[in-house]
């Protein structure tokens, strides 16, 4: 008898585990407060991870398998992975432990420490998702003092071919379109919806509150749309083919306050969760390019490879590379409180409030809303990173640990020193305004340099350049901010500063 553990994040169908059933064999699956309270995460996640995982154990069932399933309030449930997998090992008399490689340090931590005082045979096996090792990415990088994505970037289209004109040279005659992909959405063409059928999320809502689980957010079933079967999550990959790919590539920085997705596939808690692979995401999506030349330009697919081929292997390699240090950096010594208004959206800045009520409203904010609204907001405020990072990781409901963190203390909050990113990604409100259709109707003035009305992220700008220059003196992609910072005129400094320092002490009233 053998005891093969599957979690959460690991509900791939195609795993060649599920080839055969054998009798022989025993599937554990578990909801545990181990896992709903390690960070308060968002309601909409919760109820995602355990109706995906108990889709997940019926069509195991169904070909086949055995499958042993604890509910979050079963009496047996010791709502601790070790003590449950320890507690079944018993029972059932097994032989041999098996289990996938988990995606998180702590969990891999947790099995790796709970194997080696097992009196009975453990393997670990390949999740058989990612197109990279663990390592991989540090092979690649060995002996390197930066490690640029894009450089990592063009040796994955090498290496699996994809996108590549005999393989050395890239399709369309360039590796990276992303000076296409920043177009600002002016409300046309018209995005299409996909009409879904919403779950039943009563019976999950009504047990997440009979074991006092907390949570953030809302839920209802109009709204949780969410892909929770692979057959789910594969009508979604059509429908981001068919009516979404064709504009994906222009506006996928683009924000708009009436737009929640725009042209974004919200594919990500499917990959996330493995019940989609990216392998045949992109093959479907290059297809159907293939199948569209005269309507579909490359930079529309090129930029939505980019981030699964790109962008989602390099934050994986980064993570295992990093990891343990990684979560403890703070480079910039940032140590401010995150304010209420994160876990109310009760602000009066347009674009945090509608992304922060999105988040809340959907447990989803497309990576510009989080890296240049939220995450911009909290690094100009120097807010604690530990505090970014707990945030970040309930909020989303694709957010796991391995992806989470790196964008969060990494590309968005600079903690690491540069490692991810080659310089901070911080604005005023600039940017902003050439992005979205957020500043026309905000309570604060862009164009405002200064004053009562002028939009907050005008004067934490400068402030931060200047409280932090001596950590950016040397990085050459800061020069121009710079030169700005020592032309500016001492009085106009010393107002953006006074009125900064407001506004990181007294947060709640902006």
């Amino acid at each position: 008898m053998t005891v093969r553990l599957i979690l959460g994040d690991q509900l791939n169908l195609q795993h060649s585990w599920f080839e055969t059933p054998d009798d022989s064999i025993l599937y554990f699956m578990a909801e545990m407060k181990q896992e709903t309270n390690y960070v308060t995460h968002h309601i909409q996640k919760v109820v995602a991870f355990f109706a995906s995982m108990r889709n997940f154990a019926t069509q195991l069932e169904k070909q086949g398998h055995r499958v042993l399933y604890l509910p979050l309030d079963a009496d047996e449930n010791t709502q601790e992975l070790t003590s449950n997998i320890q507690r079944i090992i018993a029972t059932e008399n097994a032989k041999r432990f098996e289990y996938l490689l988990p995606d998180e340090y702590r969990l891999d931590e947790q099995l790796r420490n709970f194997c080696k005082h097992l009196t009975i045979e453990s393997k670990a096996f390949d999740t058989e998702h990612f197109l990279t090792t663990r390592e991989e990415l540090a092979t690649f990088f060995k002996g390197k003092k930066q490690f640029t994505m894009e450089y990592f970037y063009r040796y994955m289209r090498k290496k699996h071919g994809i996108l590549m004109l005999n393989g050395e040279t890239p399709q369309g005659g360039q590796w990276n379109f992303d000076h296409s992909n920043r177009k600002k959405w002016k409300g046309t063409p018209n995005v299409p919806s996909l009409n879904e059928t919403a779950i039943n999320v009563s019976n999950l809502t009504a047990l997440l509150e009979s074991q006092n689980i907390k949570t953030i957010g809302t839920i209802n079933a109009e709204s949780f749309t969410w892909p929770t079967t692979r057959e789910s999550s594969l009508e979604i990959l059509n429908h981001f083919c068919q009516e979404l790919l064709e504009h994906f590539g222009d506006y996928q920085d683009a924000m708009d306050p009436d737009e929640k997705y725009l042209f974004h596939s919200r594919l990500s808690f499917a990959l996330n969760c493995k019940m989609i692979s990216p392998k045949e995401v992109m093959e479907t999506v290059i297809a159907h390019w293939r199948r569209n030349l005269d309507s579909i330009h490359i930079s529309q697919v090129e930029g939505f490879v980019r981030q699964i081929l790109g962008w989602r292997e390099y934050m994986r390699g980064m993570y295992w590379k990093e990891m343990p240090n990684y979560a403890g950096l703070n480079i910039l010594a940032n140590t401010h409180p995150l304010p209420d208004f994160f876990w109310t959206g009760k602000t009066k800045m347009l674009c945090m409030r509608k992304s922060i009520e999105q988040s809340l409203e959907n447990a989803y904010a497309h990576h510009i809303q989080r890296l240049m609204i939220t995450g911009n907001y909290a690094l100009l405020t120097q807010c604690d990173p530990d505090q970014v990072d707990e945030w970040y990781l309930g909020i989303y409901i694709d957010a796991i640990e391995w992806v989470e963190i790196t964008n969060t203390r990494g590309m968005s909050q600079w903690a690491d020193g540069g490692k991810i990113a080659t310089k901070p990604y911080v604005s005023s409100g600039s940017y902003i305004n050439k992005m979205s259709n957020y500043c026309k109707s905000c309570h604060y003035n862009v164009s405002d340099k200064t004053g009562e009305k002028a939009c907050p992220f005008n004067s934490l700008y400068w402030n931060f350049l200047a409280e932090k220059r001596s950590h950016f003196e040397q990085n050459r992609r800061m020069g121009m901010m710079l030169n700005l910072l020592d032309k500016m005129k001492p009085e106009l400094l010393h107002a953006h500063r006074e009125r900064a320092q407001h506004i990181i002490s007294n947060p709640n009233e902006y």
